[in-house]
């Protein structure tokens, strides 16, 4: 099959879903976790850290009351390859102004082009995740659920581990700064979100390849209902969400109770860089780019393992032990801080935190699921997951202003303590044990 009026063939799903996700996952990678390092290596206080990166997050929160836009203007497609032709762009500008400017010139236009890449990212990933759905079948896209998620997670591990990797050992190594190691990492990045572009602008196929069922093909016969009817189908969708059994619990769980991994996580590469005269471990860029690129493989193994756990033994047996398992391992940051032991034992306990984080991660997905209601699976999935985001991003948003007033031993302490709730709630949930 040729792409309609070019001379291509279209790539087929095994190749173009991997580039895409991975694609989807490395602005996230830097927009929410490297800009945590970045700007601690620019020596910004805790409190401007802990604030400014969480409200990168905020696009991610919203990007459901924009993403009726992508499916009324243009195609998936084009979105796609505009947006990371865009994410191109701004990652060559950081890689432009990072390494030249002073750090008070810096900082305006990288928060700028982090809020813009964060906006970028977030609506790519409501192209990405359309064009997933329609271009697979149902078939498809159950088998090639685990290829998606696997290369976001190679994406992680590329943004948030070899990007770091890379400006340390350039600083090491090279004998360069650290803003002119991430103008390097900058422009490669710079340089993938390119190649990205030009390849899914060649190689996506332009039309929807599986065939539809007769349900689906009279569906698209149906005219699209006025604006009247979308909003009150719009308003249902939150209607029914909000008419489920024990809701107020169900809210309240989803708000609160990623707390404690928000406090803890947002200020756990500030105090593994901090010098030890403020609490911190004294890590170079380089080591803390190799404990992140292990974190993150222990975080895909505890993912996959708790999806596993949970589809065979069901919800309501699983997910207070994985939660508990989760939060417990906040408390090795705590002992990190008190004893402040070697690399190798920092290694090892980043690496479990990252594990039971998974772990528990998956479970608390899996729950956002359970309380998907059929008819209007997308419209509620987003609606939980944008109250997820907003319970990540309010907590690390203060999370550098408590780390200033308790010192990184007791911060981490009460971390764990803010956990605490959120498990408590579990007890309240409506859960069948299946």
């Amino acid at each position: 099959m040729h792409l309609p009026g070019g001379r291509l063939k279209p790539l087929k799903p095994a190749i173009f879903i991997p580039t895409l996700y991975f694609i989807e996952g490395l602005p996230y990678a830097l927009v929410v976790v490297s800009s945590v390092v970045f700007y601690t290596n620019l020596g910004l206080p805790l409190k401007f850290i802990g604030e400014a990166t969480s409200q990168f997050y905020l696009p991610w929160v919203l990007k459901f009351a924009w993403a009726p836009m992508v499916d009324m203007v243009g195609t998936k497609r084009g979105w796609i390859v505009v947006a990371q032709a865009v994410l191109s762009l701004v990652s060559l500008a950081f890689a432009l102004t990072v390494g030249a400017l002073p750090v008070d010139s810096v900082l305006p236009v990288t928060i700028a082009g982090f809020w813009l890449m964060a906006f970028i990212s977030a609506t790519q990933d409501v192209a990405i995740d359309g064009y997933y759905l329609e271009t697979l079948n149902k078939e498809e896209r159950s088998y090639f659920v685990g290829v998606r998620n696997s290369f976001y997670k190679v994406a992680m591990l590329f943004g948030q581990g070899f990007v770091v990797y890379l400006v340390g050992t350039m600083q090491k190594r090279a004998g360069m700064t650290l803003p002119q190691g991430w103008a390097l990492a900058f422009g490669l990045c710079s340089a993938i979100f390119l190649i990205a572009a030009v390849f899914h602008y060649f190689g996506l196929p332009k039309q929807i390849v599986p065939a539809k069922s007769e349900e689906e093909l009279e569906k698209e016969k149906q005219p699209k209902p006025p604006f009247r009817e979308s909003l009150k189908t719009f308003l249902t969708i939150f209607k029914t969400y909000f008419d489920q059994e024990k809701i107020l619990w169900i809210v309240i769980y989803i708000l609160i109770f990623r707390l404690g991994d928000a406090f803890a996580l947002k200020m756990a590469y500030p105090f593994l860089l901090a010098s030890p005269k403020t609490g911190g471990l004294a890590c170079d860029m380089e080591t803390l780019g190799e404990i992140q690129s292990v974190g993150v493989i222990f975080l895909l193994l505890g993912g996959i393992l708790g999806g596993i756990v949970v589809s065979k033994l069901g919800l309501k047996r699983t997910l207070m032990p994985t939660a508990i398992f989760q939060n417990i391992s906040i408390l090795l940051y705590y002992f990190l801080a008190q004893y402040r032991p070697n690399m190798w034992i920092v290694g090892i306990f980043n690496a479990i935190e990252q594990f039971g984080y998974g772990l528990g991660t998956a479970a608390y997905t899996v729950f956002l699921l359970s309380t998907v209601k059929t008819k209007y699976k997308a419209g509620h999935y987003a609606i939980a997951t944008a109250m997820m985001a907003f319970g990540v991003m309010m907590p690390g948003m203060y999370s550098g202003y408590m780390a200033e007033a308790l010192g990184y031993k007791t911060f981490f302490l009460v971390s764990f303590l803010a956990a605490i709730p959120g498990m408590m709630v579990i007890l309240l949930l409506p859960m069948e044990d299946k």
